[in-house]
């Protein structure tokens, strides 16, 4: 179930960035869908917490008591990386390109990897390594990030896909630590109110007021709505049963269900190795999802 829900969470992330894809090409800025997307997503949290007020949080791990202090330190620090997440990854577009900037942020299963194995939050196994290899040659063959020359990355660029995966993988473990003391809307609502705040002072306010009685109104909700909403709270509802590296590896759907999107509504093409890449992806995902659940 673990694995069913951190993958839905995956493919869901992959059908908004479809989505904000078609939202770009119509001239929305990437900060202002990201901005929408937070807010729509924190609003649909808001009223799952409205309608659910009796939700009851998982129990505790033995010896470890509820904390108030504990569930909002984690959940602002998750909604800091996902912030991070957005900005550094948009930043990296505009200086290395997308395919450098999507390979350096989906690096993000490395970092989790030898966090886990430093902070002895899971074993290191033999299994897991093949895994993370796998998806980053994957990623690596899907972006076609190997035929850009090293000329064409600036350290700017380079840097801020770093940190982009890095607030990745902040995200991944502040959510799987703030899991073991509340309940999934509590932490998703502040989470999200977090990146609002990072993000307000980022976007254009003027076209901020402009969107909000714009045509595409109903999409930026839809953006929010799945693109936060739903998959953050089927991501942490995975988290739950799911190893933070094994729920790294499984994030990788996002950039192949985006791919497929692509072909699909902006009438896109993937080349013969972009193909290898993504059969790849799949190829170890499945084999650490099927492993798993033996």
């Amino acid at each position: 179930m673990g694995v069913a829900l951190v993958t839905l969470a995956a493919v869901l992330w992959g059908v908004s960035g479809g989505l904000g894809g078609l939202l770009i090409e119509a001239g929305w800025p990437p900060l202002l869908l990201s901005f929408h997307r937070a807010a729509f997503g924190l609003a649909c949290i808001l009223a799952w917490l409205a309608l659910a007020p009796a939700m009851r949080p998982m129990p505790p791990k033995p010896g470890r008591r509820r904390s108030g202090v504990a569930l909002l330190g984690w959940s602002v620090v998750a909604g800091l990386g996902v912030a991070g997440n957005f900005s550094f990854y948009f930043l990296s577009i505009g200086s290395a390109g997308v395919a450098v900037a999507a390979s350096l942020m989906y690096s993000a299963p490395v970092f989790v990897f030898l966090v886990s194995f430093v902070l002895r939050l899971e074993r290191a196994t033999p299994l897991k390594a093949a895994a993370v290899l796998g998806v980053v040659v994957g990623i690596v063959l899907l972006t076609e990030s190997h035929r850009v020359g090293l000329s064409a990355v600036t350290p700017f660029g380079l840097a801020t896909g770093l940190l982009a995966g890095l607030s990745y993988a902040l995200f991944i473990l502040a959510f799987k630590a703030a899991a073991a003391y509340g309940a999934a809307p509590r932490i998703l609502a502040i989470a999200l109110a977090a990146v609002l705040v990072v993000l307000l002072p980022l976007v254009d306010h003027a076209r901020l007021a402009a969107s909000l009685g714009a045509s595409a109104l109903p999409w930026f909700v839809a953006l929010g709505v799945v693109g936060a909403g739903l998959s953050f709270a089927a991501y942490i509802a995975g988290l739950r049963r799911t190893p933070p590296t094994v729920a790294a590896v499984l994030g990788v759907v996002e950039p192949v269900t985006a791919a497929l999107l692509g072909t699909l509504l902006l009438d896109e093409t993937l080349s013969r190795v972009q193909i290898g890449g993504m059969v790849i992806i799949l190829t170890t995902i499945a084999m650490l999802a099927t492993r798993r659940s033996a």
